[in-house]
Parts: structure tokens; C-alpha cells; sequence
């Protein structure tokens, strides 16, 4: 089902449940790429796009990921760095942020294409910004405020991701 076609849609009330779930990607992407890299050769980064306006919890989320991959300490956002690299036991996970990017061909100039190369996982907020000069992410996740609280939704368009969702959905996290 890969091509856009698997989506889970879910609500989370607090930046705590924001965490939460961050933790439960993280160990679905621990799953999936255990799973790819005894099948197959490895590859490109898997990444994960983040998008939603200012505020919305794309940081917040990318912190349970991180956190879930056993990263410890804090997690910054890498809004004007750009990037924050972490050597995890996954292997190198990259943090990126486009908000302050003034034109998509920056990322040509920072090496964006090495990252891919020698990552395991990028998590990739404002990716829109990154148009032309990024491929296509594995998995979108969409964040939208409602209410109180969060609508998350996210869209596979990878094999890869498509096992991330499912595994996700088999644990009860759709509404």
C-alpha cells in the first residue's frame, strides 16, 4: 500500500501525549528498519516530514522520536542551526529544521544530500522549504491545531513507511 495510500489520522490532548507518541513512532521506526536492514542492502536516510504552522508541536514530537531512540537529554530545535545530529543506536539521526532557510538551494551548499547518505533517520521540519532540493519523505506527518489539542496525520509513500503506520494503527492509535 505504499504511494500515499496508507494514512492514520488520531488526536493527541497534551504535549505529553505528543511525547507519547513520538516514542511509540520511534519504536515502530526501530521495527521497520530492524526488519529492512536483515532484508535488504541499506540505503537512503528514512525520512519523516513534519509539517504544521508555528507552535503546533513538530519539535515536541521530534523530541518523543528522539527520546524514544534513546537519545538522552534535551532535544533543541535546530531552527537556526539547521541541523542537530545524533549518534544513537539506530545509528545517526539527523534533526533538521527549513523554518530560516531563504532559499532551498542553501541545502545544496550544507551538504543536505551527505546527511542522507550517512544517516539511518531524518526527521524534517518545514520540509516545504526544502522543495526541489529534497526527496520525497518516506512519511508525512501533518499537524493541525484543534481545540485543546492536536490532529496528527500521517501518510506513507514508502514501504518503509507503510510498516511504521501499520504498526502504529495495530496498536490503537487511529481515530
Amino acid at each position: 500500500m505504499a504511494n500515499g495510500q496508507t494514512q492514520l489520522i488520531l488526536k493527541l490532548v497534551s504535549e505529553e501525549t505528543m511525547i507519547q507518541f513520538g516514542a511509540s513512532i520511534a519504536a515502530a521506526i526501530t521495527a521497520v528498519l530492524a526488519q529492512q536492514r536483515a532484508t535488504e542492502m541499506p540505503g537512503q536516510a528514512l525520512l519523516i516530514a513534519l509539517q504544521g504552522d508555528l507552535g503546533v508541536g513538530k519539535t515536541t514530537l521530534s523530541r518523543g522520536i528522539l527520546t524514544g531512540l534513546g537519545h538522552i537529554g534535551s532535544v533543541k530545535s535546530p531552527t537556526y542551526t539547521l541541523v542537530e545530529p545524533y549518534d544513537l543506536s539506530l545509528g545517526k539521526v539527523c534533526h533538521f529544521d527549513f523554518y530560516r532557510l531563504i532559499d532551498a538551494e542553501e541545502l545544496e551548499y550544507m551538504g543536505f544530500q551527505d546527511y542522507l547518505v550517512e544517516s539511518r533517520l531524518c526527521l524534517i521540519e518545514w520540509p516545504e522549504r526544502g522543495a526541489g532540493f529534497m526527496p520525497e519523505a518516506d512519511l508525512l506527518i501533518e499537524i493541525i491545531q484543534q481545540g485543546d489539542g492536536r490532529r496528527l496525520s500521517l501518510s506513507g509513500v514508502s514501504e518503509r513507511a507503510d510498516g511504521i503506520i501499520s504498526q502504529l494503527d495495530s496498536e490503537g492509535n487511529g481515530v
